[in-house]
């Protein structure tokens, strides 16, 4: 079974429109949990090098804030 959108749909804009909101949000609470993982990590490291290792072990980027909203 195929399902078809018809373009000129409102109904189909509204769901879309909705949908990229909640994406939106969901981008954003992720990137706030993040945030708040990478100063945990940093506030418990020793050092830099110990720092860097253990966001790698947990699969935390300090970098991809930047490059998401780029």
């Amino acid at each position: 079974m195929t399902w078809a959108r018809h373009n000129g749909s409102s109904t189909a804009n509204d769901e879309d429109s909705r949908m990229g909101v909640i994406r939106a949000e969901e981008a954003e609470r992720l990137n706030e949990q993040n945030d708040r993982a990478l100063i945990t990590v940093a506030g418990h490291s020793s050092d830099s090098q110990e720092c860097a290792e253990l966001l790698a072990m947990l699969g935390l980027d300090v970098g991809r804030r930047q490059r998401a909203s780029a």
